[in-house]
Protein backbone atom coordinates (compact mmCIF):
# COMPACT_ATOMS: atom_id res chain seq x y z
CA UNK A 1 0.00 0.00 0.00
CA UNK A 2 1.18 3.30 -0.72
CA UNK A 3 0.85 6.00 1.74
CA UNK A 4 -0.31 9.26 0.61
CA UNK A 5 1.33 12.28 2.11
CA UNK A 6 -0.92 14.25 4.40
CA UNK A 7 -0.87 17.86 3.59
CA UNK A 8 -0.90 20.06 6.61
CA UNK A 9 -2.02 23.57 6.07
CA UNK A 10 -0.15 26.21 8.01
CA UNK A 11 -2.10 27.35 11.06
CA UNK A 12 -4.02 30.54 10.59
CA UNK A 13 -3.22 33.12 13.19
CA UNK A 14 -6.05 33.85 15.58
CA UNK A 15 -6.98 37.50 15.51
CA UNK A 16 -8.02 38.92 18.87
CA UNK A 17 -11.36 40.60 19.00
CA UNK A 18 -11.01 44.32 18.46
CA UNK A 19 -11.04 46.36 21.68
CA UNK A 20 -13.45 49.24 21.95
CA UNK A 21 -11.92 52.68 21.52
CA UNK A 22 -11.76 53.55 25.24
CA UNK A 23 -8.23 54.90 25.41
CA UNK A 24 -8.87 58.38 23.91
CA UNK A 25 -12.10 58.78 25.88
CA UNK A 26 -10.37 57.70 29.10
CA UNK A 27 -7.49 60.11 28.54
CA UNK A 28 -9.92 62.92 27.81
CA UNK A 29 -11.86 62.17 31.02
CA UNK A 30 -8.63 62.23 33.11
CA UNK A 31 -7.61 65.51 31.52
CA UNK A 32 -11.01 67.02 32.33
CA UNK A 33 -10.73 65.90 35.96
CA UNK A 34 -7.21 67.31 36.20
CA UNK A 35 -8.24 70.70 34.81
CA UNK A 36 -11.31 70.77 37.09
CA UNK A 37 -9.14 70.00 40.14
CA UNK A 38 -6.75 72.83 39.29
CA UNK A 39 -9.59 75.31 38.79
CA UNK A 40 -11.20 74.26 42.09
CA UNK A 41 -7.86 74.67 43.89
CA UNK A 42 -7.38 78.22 42.56
CA UNK A 43 -10.97 79.14 43.41
CA UNK A 44 -10.55 77.63 46.90
CA UNK A 45 -7.44 79.70 47.60
CA UNK A 46 -9.20 82.88 46.42
CA UNK A 47 -12.33 82.07 48.44
CA UNK A 48 -10.24 81.39 51.58
CA UNK A 49 -8.57 84.80 51.19
CA UNK A 50 -11.88 86.61 50.81
CA UNK A 51 -13.45 84.61 53.64
CA UNK A 52 -10.53 85.54 55.91
CA UNK A 53 -11.22 89.20 55.25
CA UNK A 54 -15.00 88.88 55.62
CA UNK A 55 -15.25 86.46 58.56
CA UNK A 56 -11.98 87.20 60.34
CA UNK A 57 -11.38 89.27 63.42
CA UNK A 58 -9.52 92.50 62.58
CA UNK A 59 -6.69 93.54 64.87
CA UNK A 60 -3.98 96.21 64.71
CA UNK A 61 -0.30 95.35 65.22
CA UNK A 62 2.70 97.65 65.60
CA UNK A 63 5.56 97.11 63.20
CA UNK A 64 8.56 98.77 61.61
CA UNK A 65 9.61 98.58 57.94
CA UNK A 66 12.89 96.84 57.13
CA UNK A 67 13.64 96.18 53.43
CA UNK A 68 11.80 97.77 50.50
CA UNK A 69 12.67 95.99 47.24
CA UNK A 70 12.97 92.62 45.55
CA UNK A 71 14.20 92.60 41.96
CA UNK A 72 12.00 89.64 41.00
CA UNK A 73 8.77 90.61 42.73
CA UNK A 74 8.85 94.41 42.76
CA UNK A 75 8.26 96.81 45.61
CA UNK A 76 7.31 95.48 49.00
CA UNK A 77 7.84 96.36 52.60
CA UNK A 78 9.34 93.74 54.88
CA UNK A 79 7.74 94.14 58.27
CA UNK A 80 9.26 93.48 61.68
CA UNK A 81 6.40 93.22 64.20
CA UNK A 82 6.69 93.99 67.88
CA UNK A 83 5.38 90.43 68.43
CA UNK A 84 8.11 88.84 66.28
CA UNK A 85 10.68 88.72 69.10
CA UNK A 86 9.16 87.80 72.42
CA UNK A 87 10.61 87.10 75.85
CA UNK A 88 10.89 83.47 76.89
CA UNK A 89 8.78 83.89 80.04
CA UNK A 90 5.67 84.13 77.81
CA UNK A 91 6.11 80.45 76.73
CA UNK A 92 3.45 78.24 78.36
CA UNK A 93 4.54 74.81 77.13
CA UNK A 94 5.67 71.87 79.23
CA UNK A 95 8.79 71.52 77.06
CA UNK A 96 11.09 74.17 75.66
CA UNK A 97 10.15 75.39 72.16
CA UNK A 98 11.94 73.95 69.12
CA UNK A 99 12.76 75.57 65.79
CA UNK A 100 10.00 75.17 63.15
CA UNK A 101 7.47 74.27 65.85
CA UNK A 102 3.97 75.71 65.55
CA UNK A 103 3.19 78.32 68.19
CA UNK A 104 0.00 80.17 69.06
CA UNK A 105 0.44 83.71 70.31
CA UNK A 106 -2.33 85.00 72.55
CA UNK A 107 -2.80 88.71 71.86
CA UNK A 108 -4.61 91.24 74.02
CA UNK A 109 -5.62 94.78 73.12
CA UNK A 110 -3.56 97.47 74.83
CA UNK A 111 -3.13 101.10 73.80
CA UNK A 112 -4.93 100.74 70.47
CA UNK A 113 -3.00 97.71 69.21
CA UNK A 114 -2.65 94.07 70.20
CA UNK A 115 0.33 92.84 72.20
CA UNK A 116 1.44 89.33 73.13
CA UNK A 117 0.49 88.03 76.56
CA UNK A 118 1.35 84.36 76.05
CA UNK A 119 2.82 81.80 73.64
CA UNK A 120 1.38 78.27 73.55
CA UNK A 121 2.25 75.04 71.73
CA UNK A 122 -1.50 74.32 71.27
CA UNK A 123 -4.30 76.75 70.53
CA UNK A 124 -5.52 78.33 73.81
CA UNK A 125 -9.00 79.61 74.59
CA UNK A 126 -9.43 83.31 73.87
CA UNK A 127 -11.59 85.91 75.59
CA UNK A 128 -13.58 88.65 73.85
CA UNK A 129 -10.76 91.23 73.99
CA UNK A 130 -8.13 88.74 72.80
CA UNK A 131 -7.05 87.19 69.52
CA UNK A 132 -4.85 84.22 68.61
CA UNK A 133 -2.25 84.42 65.86
CA UNK A 134 -0.60 81.23 64.62
CA UNK A 135 3.08 81.35 63.84
CA UNK A 136 6.18 79.19 63.83
CA UNK A 137 9.26 79.36 66.01
CA UNK A 138 12.26 80.52 63.98
CA UNK A 139 14.95 80.90 66.64
CA UNK A 140 15.22 80.11 70.33
CA UNK A 141 17.77 81.60 72.65
CA UNK A 142 18.19 81.70 76.40
CA UNK A 143 15.78 84.53 77.17
CA UNK A 144 13.49 84.68 74.18
CA UNK A 145 12.35 83.46 70.83
CA UNK A 146 11.72 84.76 67.33
CA UNK A 147 8.43 83.91 65.61
CA UNK A 148 7.30 84.11 62.00
CA UNK A 149 3.63 84.58 61.05
CA UNK A 150 3.65 84.64 57.25
CA UNK A 151 2.72 88.33 57.37
CA UNK A 152 6.24 89.72 57.06
CA UNK A 153 5.94 90.97 53.45
CA UNK A 154 3.47 93.52 52.18
CA UNK A 155 3.55 94.32 48.46
CA UNK A 156 2.82 97.93 47.58
CA UNK A 157 2.49 100.04 44.43
CA UNK A 158 5.73 101.22 42.87
CA UNK A 159 7.64 103.89 44.82
CA UNK A 160 5.31 103.61 47.81
CA UNK A 161 7.78 101.31 49.58
CA UNK A 162 10.37 104.11 49.72
CA UNK A 163 7.82 106.34 51.44
CA UNK A 164 6.88 103.62 53.93
CA UNK A 165 10.53 102.78 54.63
CA UNK A 166 11.15 106.36 55.78
CA UNK A 167 8.58 105.89 58.55
CA UNK A 168 9.90 104.67 61.86
CA UNK A 169 6.75 102.82 62.88
CA UNK A 170 3.67 101.54 61.11
CA UNK A 171 0.36 100.04 62.12
CA UNK A 172 -0.83 96.96 60.28
CA UNK A 173 -4.41 95.76 60.29
CA UNK A 174 -4.55 91.96 60.18
CA UNK A 175 -7.65 89.85 59.69
CA UNK A 176 -7.54 86.48 61.48
CA UNK A 177 -10.06 83.86 60.35
CA UNK A 178 -11.65 81.44 62.85
CA UNK A 179 -9.68 78.56 61.26
CA UNK A 180 -6.34 80.34 61.87
CA UNK A 181 -5.49 81.88 58.50
CA UNK A 182 -4.35 85.51 58.70
CA UNK A 183 -3.76 88.21 56.11
CA UNK A 184 -2.83 91.87 56.02
CA UNK A 185 -5.75 94.12 55.12
CA UNK A 186 -4.27 97.60 55.70
CA UNK A 187 -0.97 99.34 56.45
CA UNK A 188 -0.77 102.91 57.75
CA UNK A 189 1.67 105.12 59.59
CA UNK A 190 1.49 104.97 63.37
CA UNK A 191 0.28 108.06 65.20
Amino acid sequence: MSEQPISVAPPTPVQPAPLPELAPALHRRWLQWLVAAQVLFVLGVAAAGYATGALGKSIWLRTAPVDPRDLLYGDYVRLNYSISQLPGHLWHGSQLPRRQQAAYVLLEQRNGSYEAVGIYPEKPVEQSNQAILRGSVQDVWRRGLRLRYGLERYYVPEDMSRELQKRQSLRVQVSIAPWGQARITKVETAP
